[in-house]
């Protein structure tokens, strides 16, 4: 039961990351500049720092942790399967919470990605 908490532990941290990150962009506006190599790093660096980006990477950090423990109870070819379900989350989330499109395409796809899960980890 433990191992299924360090998979579920890294897709958590890893969509938390991935939704926090854009949440925080999209509300600073912030845009790599076209400019030269300084003001593109100057720009970077003030991303960087903010709180909230940085509870991205720390979360990113968790899902590797949790991982590298999951990887101590499951071969890889039973356990990354799983790993299908962030982009199904990512997906949900992105539209209840950062008021992203959808299309009947991304549910079929959606649909699919379960789909391929359950037969992958069941059969």
């Amino acid at each position: 039961m433990k191992g299924y908490l360090y998979i579920f532990g890294t897709i958590l941290f890893t969509i938390y990351g991935q939704i926090i990150l854009k949440w925080r962009i999209t509300k600073l506006s912030w845009n790599m500049p076209d400019g030269n190599l300084a003001e593109m790093v100057r720009a970077y660096l003030s991303l960087l720092f903010d709180p909230f980006i940085l509870s991205g990477f720390f979360s990113a950090f968790l899902a590797s942790i949790c991982w590298t423990l999951a990887m101590t109870k499951y071969e890889i070819t039973f356990a990354y399967p799983f790993m299908s379900l962030s982009p199904a989350i990512v997906f949900l989330l992105g539209i209840l919470f950062l008021n992203e499109t959808y299309t009947f395409g991304k549910v079929i796809g959606l649909l699919l990605i379960i789909g391929g899960i359950i037969i992958t980890v069941e059969l």
